[in-house]
């Protein structure tokens, strides 16, 4: 049996939930003050040390403008890789996918975050990231979100608050 030749995936880090730990000082769920990223760690986890990673934000998603949109939509551009997975906020990565469908053609780009941050019990971050992982591999060029076990094209990524999930 010969196996399908997988593409190279890189992941590029916005923020978000997913990245977030508790900070006792100020009793607070932030980033961490040294600017480390969980996704190695997620990564590790789940024995997947394929992936490259790259920092592109540290920044909670309801604080995205245009110019960090144009951040990522030019690290999209200029990755070598077409397969990669982009870990952001919930509350606006359904904005940031559709902007990305306006700019980004030829690459699979998938978004995914969680809802709860990875540094704390019960989190859907390793999940949602390692679906993603395995859904820009494998799905078509074009922009998605993995999230809650569903794949959701860019036009239909929208978080249900009041379920607490996205849905189609």
């Amino acid at each position: 049996m010969t196996l399908p030749d997988f593409p190279d995936v890189r992941i590029l880090v916005t923020g978000g939930t997913i990245d977030k730990v508790h900070d006792p000082r100020i009793e607070a769920i932030v980033f961490a003050r040294d600017g480390a990223t969980q996704i190695p760690d997620i990564l590790a986890m789940g024995r997947c040390h394929h992936p490259v990673i790259q920092k592109v934000l540290l920044k909670d998603s309801l604080e995205f403008d245009d110019a960090d949109r144009t951040a990522i939509s030019d690290a999209v551009l200029a990755a070598p890789e077409t397969a990669l997975v982009i870990t952001h906020g919930t509350g606006t990565m359904g904005e940031t996918a559709r902007w990305l469908a306006d700019r980004v053609q030829g690459k699979t780009v998938v978004l995914t975050g969680a809802m709860r941050p990875h540094s704390l019990s019960a989190s859907d971050g390793s999940f949602n990231l390692g679906g993603a992982v395995v859904a820009a591999q494998t799905l078509p060029p074009g922009i998605y979100g993995v999230m809650n076990g569903r794949v959701l094209p860019a036009a239909h990524l929208d978080k249900n608050v009041a379920a607490g999930r996205f849905d189609i």
